[in-house]
Parts: C-alpha cells; sequence; structure tokens
C-alpha cells in the first residue's frame, strides 16, 4: 500500500471519474446505461463523503463496506452531507451493475476511477497483483470527507481486508 500524501486540512487534487447515473431503466437486468464523465470540480460549495474500495463483488467491500453506508444514508444526510460516492478502480459498467445489486439506486453513486488515477493522486492505492487473481493496481480502502473540496477527515485502512476506519460508523462519529 501506498503512503497517504493528502491529509486533512488539504484541498483535493482536481479528479475525472466516470460512471453510469442511476436511471429507472436501469431496474432491468439487461440496461447499462451510458457512462459519463464526474468531475471533483462539482463538488464545490459541498460537504461529499466518498469512501473507496478495493473491488466491488469482493468480499469485504461486498459484505461489509457498502451495505452499511447505505444503511444509514439517511443518517449521513442528516449531518450534512450532500453527496455520498463510493470509489473503485473498476470500470463503470461494473460498478453500476455493482450499485444495483446492492440498491444503491440514486442514493450512493458509483465512481469509477479509471487505473485508480485520483487515488494514486492521494497516495490511497494498493498493487493486489500478488492475489494472482488478476486484481492488479486498485484503490486502497479509504475513507474522506470533503467540504468545499477540503479534506475534513480521513480514514484509511491499514489492512484493506478490514473495515474499521473507513466504515460508516467512524466516519459518522467523526462528523
Amino acid at each position: 500500500m501506498s503512503s497517504p500524501t493528502i491529509k486533512v486540512g488539504d484541498e483535493v487534487p482536481q479528479g475525472t471519474f466516470v460512471h453510469v447515473p442511476y436511471t429507472p431503466e436501469l431496474a432491468d437486468a439487461s440496461a447499462c446505461g451510458i457512462p459519463t464523465k464526474l468531475s471533483t470540480d462539482e463538488w464545490k460549495a459541498k460537504k461529499v463523503l466518498i469512501f473507496a474500495v478495493p473491488g466491488a463483488f469482493t468480499p469485504s467491500c461486498h459484505a461489509n463496506h457498502a451495505p452499511p453506508y447505505l444503511a444509514k444514508v439517511d443518517e449521513l444526510k442528516s449531518k450534512g452531507i450532500d453527496i455520498i460516492a463510493v470509489v473503485s478502480a473498476n470500470d463503470p459498467f461494473v460498478l453500476s451493475g455493482w450499485s444495483r445489486i446492492l440498491g444503491f439506486g440514486d442514493k450512493i453513486i458509483a465512481l469509477s476511477d479509471p487505473d485508480a488515477q485520483w487515488s494514486e493522486k492521494l497516495g490511497l492505492t494498493v498493487d493486489l497483483s500478488s492475489a494472482g487473481i488478476g486484481l492488479g493496481k486498485r484503490t486502497t480502502r479509504y475513507a474522506i470527507v470533503l467540504d468545499d473540496l477540503k479534506v475534513k477527515y480521513l480514514g484509511v485502512e491499514p489492512d484493506p481486508t478490514q473495515v474499521t476506519v473507513s466504515g460508516v460508523d467512524a466516519v459518522l462519529k467523526a462528523l
């Protein structure tokens, strides 16, 4: 795992993500949607919560990290969070499918960080090539709260298989 280069108080670097915006048509499992780009510039003057996962459909991400965020969306919003997003190096179609299976709807945006480029600018990547299952370079497991693009909370997991400081309960305590 790389060492974080971003810290609380810093402004995040500009980044561009790819995602498939949720629409009711995506409820049909045969629909794919059309990927669009989203820039961090769109988060100016907003309070944004991002949690990052090494991979959609992977054990910790699928069972332990993402579902608790979905369960506590209303609580996060009541604490002033405007946007909740999950970031992963997976492609936007995989993230769209994963978000539909988990039932994110329009509550959590699933953002593809191609080749973990934005996460790399933050120093938050991990090389999972040694797992031998084709994972390669990924986002590590982290959570970050931004207020007008400035970092207010950063929780980086020392072990990307665990969910502690990047989990929803840790974020809620920090808000």
